[in-house]
């Protein structure tokens, strides 16, 4: 049984859970790769808006067959250190969650495979077996991140007071800021700003921070 008062670990995904950007692992199989790596670092950035910035990096991805979902999927690398974090969070029973402004279609089974049922990301559109270059229902952004912290917190049935945010670009400011505790985990200038902590390297260093030895 955990010593430690529970806490809710909510995390962003790409960049801050695995290594890479998904929309750009599909975008590579797309042959849009170079422009859509420069959108997604002018959105990290805080430079465009992210919605916008979303719609247009997906739409170069129309076309391809859904079954790239598998491949991209296959291709995802956990950050150094995400597996030792999930496993000290799990054996304390602190719920843990991912939300991303990526994609379900890999959140949803890359969660799995760590045991975390907590998760919401955009859903890309698929018509006659192929993505259309759009994405379904509400878009996850910057707002939204911090609305699902709260759904996430009052699910569990823990305190905003005792809520932990982890994320790395502008799209994750009002969570972390949103969260009692936020950390920019190898992030860009402005969430470093904004957050409580920052760290660098492996994920578990977070571990090292006070607020995991409450």
């Amino acid at each position: 049984m955990s010593t430690y008062e529970p806490h809710l670990v909510v995390m962003d995904v790409d960049s801050t859970f695995i290594t890479g950007e998904v929309v750009e692992l599909l975008a590579a199989h797309a042959g849009s790769e170079v422009l859509v790596t420069e959108i997604t670092e002018r959105a990290m950035r805080g430079e465009i808006d992210f919605a916008a910035s979303l719609h247009e990096r997906v739409a170069t991805l129309a076309g391809l067959p859904e079954s790239v979902l598998a491949d991209v999927l296959a291709q995802v690398e956990p950050s150094p250190g995400a597996a030792e974090l999930v496993a000290e969070l799990q054996s304390r029973d602190w719920p843990v969650g991912l939300v991303s402004g990526g994609f379900i279609e890999i959140v949803r089974p890359l969660a799995a495979s760590f045991g975390i049922t907590l998760t919401r990301a955009n859903a890309l559109e698929v018509v006659d077996g192929r993505l259309t270059g759009r994405v379904s229902g509400p878009v996850v952004d910057r707002a939204a991140k911090a609305v699902v912290l709260r759904e996430y917190a009052e699910s569990v049935g823990i305190p905003m007071e005792r809520t932990i945010a982890i994320g790395d670009g502008a799209n994750d400011i009002d969570m972390v800021v949103a969260a009692g505790f936020g950390i920019a985990y190898n992030a860009k200038p402005l969430l470093c700003q904004a957050a409580d902590a920052v760290v660098r390297d492996r994920l578990d260093a977070v571990l090292d921070l006070p607020v995991f030895s409450r």
